[in-house]
């Protein structure tokens, strides 16, 4: 392999030749030889850091022209375009276990513009800490990318992917729209309710979790930049905040604006802990409604068999013919991933010290793998067996007709202390209700006739 020379405030240092990080990338990358390869700095931040550095470029340009002259603003911003399409993904090669500040992150970013705009250039134009990291620090960039990344990953996958499975719980609510089935709590016959009943309560669950995360954005909009080092936002024009917010915001499309207080902005990731809580509400909610599927879907003999999913792929390398809800189990396990990652996230939220929180990219790391496994779990839930759910009305109809807690319609004709002797004798003797209401002398064969009428349970 070639190498080149580069240096920075502690000396020389080797740097492979075909990459255009530079002295401080390098060193990170040789002391923090942890997770490589696997738990690299999620693409979504270095695709945010491309979109604050190509921000904070232009607002400098506005603010500080005399230092950010245009040539410096075109050829960051050209840099900037080819870090956030994903083009330099191959020269971020940091891991999420490095400082707590992100700091080293923020200097590969710094290094990939500046030797990258200089290419474009044709000139040795830009310095990476004098120029690409003109008034910011790593302590008020890495937050401000963590927001990005968050907004971006929240509004434009996982609300589409939630929205996606809603409408088709949608579908399939007006298709179920007649069938009534026996209901269950606490894994126990309970009364009839129709299938569509059922399922809006999948439907609406989602809903409601798509509006916590619509409330959970909000506070994510409020950007860091301009705090700089410990939140005075020394060394930046006091208007660069609201500047490169505004950047920001024409960058994304989306609405952005400056934190008001940098102090909590530095050391406080309250925000994205309240955000992940909505991504784990979500995630309990998917949990649920994968469990109640495979659970209808169970046998198909042998279990409750009250509906069919699509079968994907054989389900055992013993058992011929044997298929599995491999689909619900998939969620499930996502599911739990979320939740283990809330604890990492709320333990990394309260290390905050004095005016920095220094356990920023494993809150990040962990944040952005909850969403981004949801959201593809969901589509993936969707297309493969939310999407293909067929009611089995023969099973519905045996199962409720068979179910002893029908008795409740009773009960106003001959009180719940009979009802419960009529079930527990239609139980003992494996008998119909009917018969043991008969037996018992609660009701003659036709007034029961006139009072028993399951499907207007629901």
């Amino acid at each position: 392999m070639e190498y080149r020379i580069e240096h920075d405030s502690m000396g020389e240092v080797k740097v492979p030749a075909d990459k255009l990080w530079a002295a401080q990338t390098q060193r990170s990358h040789e002391n923090f030889e942890i997770g490589v390869n696997i738990e690299t700095m999620p693409a979504e931040i270095i695709h945010a850091f491309g979109i604050l550095k190509k921000a904070a470029s232009q607002a400098n340009g506005v603010l500080k022209p005399e230092k950010m002259t245009p040539e410096k603003v075109n050829a960051i911003g050209s840099a900037c375009d080819e870090v956030i399409s994903g083009k330099l993904n191959d020269n971020f090669p940091l891991v999420v276990w490095q400082t707590g500040s992100g700091t080293q992150s923020n200097m590969n970013a710094n290094e990939v513009i500046a030797n990258r705009g200089n290419q474009i250039a044709g000139e040795k134009l830009l310095h990476p800490n004098d120029d690409v990291n003109m008034s910011q620090s790593s302590n008020d960039t890495f937050p401000t990318a963590m927001h990005i990344a968050a907004v971006l990953m929240i509004e434009d996958k996982l609300i589409p992917a939630c929205e996606t499975l809603i409408d088709t719980f949608k579908r399939l609510e007006a298709e179920n729209e007649g069938i009534v089935k026996s209901g269950r709590t606490h894994l126990q016959d309970a009364t009839p309710i129709k299938f569509s009943q059922e399922i809006s309560g999948w439907r609406s669950s989602l809903e409601r979790d798509e509006e916590l995360l619509k409330l959970a954005v909000g506070p994510l909009r409020e950007l860091a930049l301009g705090g700089t080092a410990v939140g005075t936002g020394l060394n930046a024009h006091p208007d660069f905040g609201r500047v490169v917010a505004q950047k920001v915001s024409e960058l994304t499309g989306k609405n952005f604006i400056t934190a008001p207080n940098k102090f909590h902005a530095l050391t406080s990731k309250d925000e994205l802990v309240f955000a992940h809580g909505a991504i784990k509400a979500l995630a309990c909610d998917m949990m649920k409604i994968a469990n109640d599927i495979r659970w209808l879907a169970s046998g198909p003999r042998d279990g409750l068999g009250e509906i069919f999913i699509p079968e994907n792929e054989p389900g055992s390398s013993i058992m011929p013919g044997k298929v599995n809800p491999t689909q619900c189990e998939a969620v499930t396990m996502v599911a739990v991933q979320v939740m283990g990652n809330d604890v990492a996230v709320s333990m990394a939220a309260s290390q905050g010290n004095f005016e920095l929180n220094v356990f920023m990219p494993v809150c990040i790391y962990n944040f952005l793998q909850s969403a981004r496994l949801l959201s593809e779990a969901m589509i993936s839930f969707n297309k493969n067996c939310a999407v293909g759910i067929k009611a089995n009305k023969e099973k519905m109809h045996h199962n409720l007709h068979n179910s002893l807690m029908l008795v409740t319609a009773l009960n106003p004709y001959i009180g719940y202390e009979n009802a419960a002797k009529t079930a527990k004798k239609a139980f003992k003797d494996n008998i119909s209700l009917k018969e043991a209401c008969v037996e018992l002398g609660f009701l003659t064969a036709e007034k029961f006739d006139q009072v028993f009428h399951p499907e207007q349970m629901v």
